[in-house]
C-alpha cells in the first residue's frame, strides 16, 4: 500500500447535492464490462429513502471515492463502494469501509451485509474486514458482452 498522511485524505458526509461526484467517481471506479455500476436514477432514487446514507471521500480536496449504505434495523447493507483508479492503494477504501461499519455500529445495526461480482478484485479488503460469504447468486451479473458472474453476498458482525 502506498504512504498517505491522513492530514489529505478527509471523509465527508454527502448528500444528494454531490450525486454528480458520485456518478463521476462510479464512471471511473467500475468497469462497464461487468454491468456492476448504478444510474443516475438509482442512485438519486436510494439516497432519498430513510436510512441511507452516503460518505464521500476527498484526496487533497478531490473526489476520491464513495460509499453508499443503508439500515434497517439492526442490519445495515454496504450498497456500493467506490474509490477512483488513481487514488486506489492509498487505504482509502478501507478507510470508507471503516467508516461505514462505525456509523452502521452507531445506528444500532450488528451485521453489515455487501454483494461484489466474484471475481472483484475489492474481495481481499472485504476478507480483511472481517466479512465472509453467506450466500450466492448465479449469473446475476450481466456484461455488456452477454457473459455472466456471479454475486456473492457477504456479511461481518459489527
Amino acid at each position: 500500500m502506498n504512504t498517505l498522511p491522513t492530514s489529505q485524505t478527509e471523509l465527508v458526509e454527502g448528500t444528494a447535492v454531490d450525486l454528480d461526484e458520485v456518478m463521476a467517481t462510479m464512471h471511473l471506479a467500475f468497469d462497464p464490462a461487468f454491468g456492476e455500476a448504478w444510474t443516475r436514477s438509482q442512485c438519486a432514487g436510494i439516497m432519498g429513502l430513510g436510512g441511507v446514507w452516503l460518505l464521500l471521500a476527498r484526496r487533497d480536496g478531490q473526489a476520491a471515492g464513495f460509499a453508499l449504505s443503508r439500515g434497517v434495523l439492526d442490519e445495515a447493507e454496504l450498497l456500493l463502494l467506490a474509490v477512483q483508479p488513481d487514488h486506489r492503494r492509498f487505504g482509502i477504501g478501507r478507510m470508507l469501509l471503516d467508516a461505514v461499519a462505525n456509523e452502521a455500529r452507531s445506528r444500532g445495526a450488528t451485521r453489515l451485509h455487501l454483494e461484489m461480482r466474484d471475481g472483484n478484485p475489492a474481495a481481499i479488503l472485504y476478507e480483511r474486514a472481517g466479512f465472509h460469504e453467506i450466500g450466492r447468486r448465479k449469473r446475476y451479473y450481466r456484461g455488456h458482452d452477454g457473459s455472466s458472474f456471479d454475486a456473492i453476498t457477504l456479511a461481518c458482525r459489527l
